[in-house]
């Protein structure tokens, strides 16, 4: 596959959601950040201000994840959390499905609960939602009942996992491009640790890429 380093960067939300991340480790992640020109950072909430603060003036984004990482607290708490993350500089949330709801067959709960976050879109202009659909906890029906769902919902991505139960792998990142189409973004994460790895997803439908070994894997791809 051929794409240039710079197009890479572009794709990568260099990641760090280690609970016991420090301040100095998010300073080093923006760091990076900037010095390659990913296009995001994806952190926890609580360094979303800091983050913020340390990428000003660069085109790098401030990701926040939402509901991390199972995704079990009500809808009015993720819209709360994802709304306090945009307030402190967030231009994109990664939020996780309601996996319980999605288990029970309450489709009306899962879908209701994305777009209680997407509502911000309405005070947040060009907010990213993203919405995790944790695979590893999935059959193959319910990853495409989610994927539908996230769809309908009016989601920007469908990201394939947290990181923290398995992770992305091929066959998924294909299955869930089939089923949103070629319209929508899918984001793969969990266990991309290579060049290899990062291509192999993008070559399978991804768009974009989570990874926690963000300037090892640009490292590997020549200027």
């Amino acid at each position: 596959m051929g794409i240039s380093r710079s197009q890479l960067a572009k794709m990568i939300d260099s990641t760090l959601l280690k609970p016991t991340a420090t301040k100095d480790d998010i300073a080093k992640l923006c760091r990076e950040a900037k010095w390659y020109r990913f296009g995001c950072v994806c952190i926890n909430p609580v360094y979303v201000s800091l983050a913020t603060q340390l990428l000003k003036e660069t085109d790098v984004k401030v990701c926040s994840v939402i509901g991390f990482p199972f995704g079990s607290t009500p809808p009015e708490v993720k819209a709360f959390e994802a709304r306090r993350a945009a307030e402190n500089g967030a231009r994109e949330v990664d939020m996780v499905i309601n996996l319980g709801a999605l288990k029970s067959g309450d489709h009306e709960a899962v879908k209701r609960d994305i777009e209680m976050v997407m509502d911000l879109k309405r005070l947040y202009s060009g907010l990213i939602v993203k919405v995790i659909i944790e695979t590893g906890h999935l059959t193959s029906e319910e990853k495409v009942a989610a994927c539908r769902l996230v769809k309908e919902a009016g989601a920007d991505f469908v990201k394939t996992s947290t990181g923290l139960v398995g992770g992305a792998t091929i066959e998924d990142v294909q299955l869930i491009r089939r089923t949103v189409g070629s319209d929508m973004g899918v984001k793969a994460a969990g266990g991309i640790r290579t060049l290899k790895d990062a291509l192999a997803m993008i070559e399978a439908g991804a768009n974009r890429i989570g990874t926690s070994a963000a300037a090892a894997i640009i490292e590997e791809l020549p200027e």
